[in-house]
């Protein structure tokens, strides 16, 4: 696929605040640009709990295998806001938001990054929690393909689907696009289908789809997008939900749709998690070294060999992520 040079806007300031992720820690501390969620909180919640003394239990924040970001994108004196994806569960990124004071009716705009479930499932809590959205969500065509996984010595489990109707129903402007596509203003960019140009980044070999009456291998998730943004003066932020297309991919991928080389940060789920993504953690790192980023986060589905990979190899970049971590870039 060949894309011709686009015009990305700078942004003043960008905050990514982690909504869902698989981690939650009450005692990692700031560091860098990440500042923690206290473990305390005067407006958390009280639950009702017999076997305490007080009769009742502090909320604390979810931690799900799921992916979800609040940017809030700053240039001059006006601030907006845009939901990356939504996490696994109905109800975990609309909890989590409340822990941490933010409001679901202040989102302008949803980016999912592609159909699977644990980066879609919050839509529900979210569309209780603001009523009718009227709001556009971005998506790739492919986003409401039927998928199933192909698991060794395990009869096939199929995918939750995300209802088109329900969304409609709810007040979503439904967006599609293969191609990329801008929201505020031409200040973020959506990446729409990534080309795929490394020879180690897999896809997801153990995906089918159903193609008209049959199940086809799917390992390629065309959908999958990621978002990318300029921070002035810095550099550019690339945001993945769960890097299915590669994250060397999809940075590669920035870099060529924006003309940029400087990377500032690279920020979100890699999939490096298991025996089968595990072999690319060498060259995902040889990559990083030549983007030089001077932040690495890595979310959800990285896996834990990865990270400590990556940790150790990029001591000055890498930041540790969990639920309520706030990123000010």
């Amino acid at each position: 696929m060949e894309n011709a040079q686009i015009s990305l806007q700078s942004v003043d300031a960008l905050t990514i605040t982690i909504l869902v992720d698989n981690l939650t820690d009450v005692f990692m501390p700031d560091e860098g640009p990440a500042r923690r969620h206290p473990l305390t909180s005067p407006t958390a919640a009280r639950h009702p709990a017999v076997t305490f003394e007080e009769g009742e239990v502090v909320e604390q924040l979810r931690g799900e295998h799921g992916f979800s970001a609040l940017l809030t994108v700053t240039r001059g004196d006006r601030s907006r806001r845009v939901l990356f994806d939504t996490g696994v569960s109905p109800d975990g990124l609309v909890s989590n938001m409340r822990m941490l004071d933010l409001v679901p009716g202040d989102v302008e705009a949803i980016v999912c990054s592609h159909g699977h479930f644990d980066h879609t499932a919050g839509l529900d809590g979210f569309i209780r929690a603001v009523g009718r959205a009227n709001i556009p969500v971005l998506i790739h065509p492919e986003f409401w393909t039927r998928r199933r996984l192909t698991l060794p010595g395990r009869e096939p489990w199929e995918l939750p689907t995300t209802s088109r109707s329900a969304l409609q129903g709810a007040g979503f402007e439904i967006v599609e696009d293969r191609q990329p596509s801008f929201l505020l203003d031409g200040s973020l960019l959506v990446t729409g289908e990534i080309d795929r140009t490394t020879d180690f980044e897999i896809g997801f070999p153990l995906q089918e789809a159903l193609r008209a009456t049959s199940w086809q291998p799917d390992p390629l998730v065309l959908d999958d997008q990621g978002l990318v943004l300029d921070v002035r003066d810095r550099g550019l932020v690339v945001l993945t939900g769960c890097g299915h297309a590669g994250i060397v991919n999809t940075v590669r991928h920035a870099r060529r749709l924006t003309g940029q080389d400087r990377i500032y940060a690279i920020i979100g789920g890699f999939h490096l998690s298991g025996p089968l993504f595990e072999p690319q953690i060498p060259a995902v790192c040889a990559a990083f070294t030549d983007f030089a980023p001077d932040l690495i986060v890595a979310t959800h589905c990285t896996g834990w060999r990865a990270i400590h990979r990556i940790a150790s190899a990029f001591p000055n970049a890498f930041v540790p992520s969990c639920v309520g971590t706030r990123l000010e870039l």
